[in-house]
């Protein structure tokens, strides 16, 4: 089952009380979005390109949690034969969206500037894991 979380964003100031920036939260243990048995065990950030993407591949040993922290991305499944989408990014709430493994995945840059990705799968990536699947999306039209 695919899970989604939207991530507030909170202003942040400095001492003076001027505004400095914001916060996202993206993982709060508190929050309880992640299963015990699917908590992060990695983090890294994965950028996607103007115009470009990244996929479609399948992961049959690992699950992918990603959370689009600058720009904005859609992603593609393909659940029983049917694509679903799913966004995160500056226009969706920074939403974190988790892919179970086995289900094929495409993430699409859809915004004007490069999207800054942060993915916290489960388990870790090793070289040694082999858990990198090309997959056919050519049946999808990408908007």
């Amino acid at each position: 089952m695919i899970r989604i979380k939207k991530n507030q964003k909170f202003q942040t100031k400095d001492k003076s009380g001027r505004i400095n920036g914001n916060l996202i939260t993206i993982y709060n243990d508190n929050d309880k979005f992640y299963l015990s048995s699917d908590a992060p065990k990695q983090v890294y950030v994965t950028t996607i390109k103007v115009n470009a993407s990244k996929g479609p591949h399948l992961h049959y040993k690992r699950q992918g949690h990603f959370t689009c922290i600058k720009g904005n991305i859609k992603i593609v499944v393909k659940i029983n034969s049917k694509y679903e989408e799913y966004f995160s990014g500056e226009d969706y709430e920074f939403a974190s969206i988790i892919i179970p493994k086995g289900l094929p995945a495409l993430l699409v840059n859809i915004g004007d500037d490069e999207a800054f990705v942060i993915n916290t799968p489960n388990p870790a990536w090793t070289e040694e894991m082999n858990d990198e699947h090309d997959y056919d999306f050519s049946d999808y039209y990408i908007k």
